[in-house]
């Protein structure tokens, strides 16, 4: 049984022009041809095919394997074994760039876009991934989270380390606002409570100020927070939550 160019094509997955240039160039020739000249093609024809296209997809060029399937001395067998192996060197490559990709595509998801050198030289033993399915599943539906994600997909290693050392300048001047006795209603804390919605502004999200006296709230409530605020000082997160909430209220009309 004989089949069509046409046919042929549809089988391999291949176009009529790319059969005909395998033809021409002698790499493929069918075995048939009809009285009008039309090109028909056999069993051998299509295990050459197969062995041909497999050799393309594993990137030999056109010569190579002419080279190879020309070769008197082959034994079709070898071939099978060569493209085996061949065939799982591959794979195991494309595993390793799929888990790099995967990785790549976690990263981009929580907007932290550095390699594993970069983000320990940044985050030190701290995982900023770490609660990245409970934000998501706390504020993945709001425009502030979405705002978030864009903005820290495009931020590079120096910009998350130049955001960290205005954290750490603020909360060391905010050690000492609390070492000085300043109240929580005091001018000064709620000046500072200002420049911490403005940096979360600037940096994140829009933050209104009742969007910031929530937080204020979460300092308080979530202990990994509030650990956070008062490993600058114990009692800070306290003290912040009720700067905030002083500087909300002299802000209103």
């Amino acid at each position: 049984m004989s089949h069509t160019v046409g046919q042929v094509a549809g089988f391999a997955g291949v176009t009529v022009r790319t059969l005909h240039h395998y033809d021409e160039i002698g790499l493929l020739v069918p075995s048939e041809r009809t009285h009008a000249g039309h090109r028909r093609y056999g069993d051998a024809d299509l295990d050459r095919l197969q062995q041909i296209l497999f050799y393309r997809e594993l990137g030999f060029p056109l010569d190579e394997v002419a080279t190879l399937l020309d070769d008197p001395q082959a034994d079709p067998r070898v071939h099978l074994r060569r493209q085996h192996d061949l065939l799982t060197a591959r794979i195991e490559r494309l595993q390793k760039m799929a888990a790099a990709v995967e990785h790549a595509m976690e990263a981009s998801k929580m907007g932290i876009n550095l390699t594993p050198e970069e983000r320990f030289e940044v985050f030190g033993d701290k995982d900023p991934e770490q609660y990245a399915e409970e934000a998501e599943q706390r504020w993945g539906g709001t425009e502030a989270y979405a705002e978030s994600q864009r903005r820290a997909a495009t931020y590079t290693k120096e910009d998350w380390k130049r955001m960290q050392d205005e954290v750490a300048d603020w909360g060391a001047r905010y050690d000492a606002l609390m070492a000085a006795g300043e109240e929580p209603t005091g001018v000064a804390a709620m000046d500072m409570a200002e420049e911490h919605r403005q940096h979360i502004g600037a940096w994140f999200y829009d933050c209104p100020y009742e969007m910031h006296q929530c937080l204020g709230e979460m300092y308080v409530a979530d202990e990994r927070f509030k650990a956070f605020y008062d490993a600058m000082r114990p009692g800070l997160a306290e003290h912040l939550r009720a700067a905030i909430d002083a500087n909300a209220a002299r802000r209103r009309p």
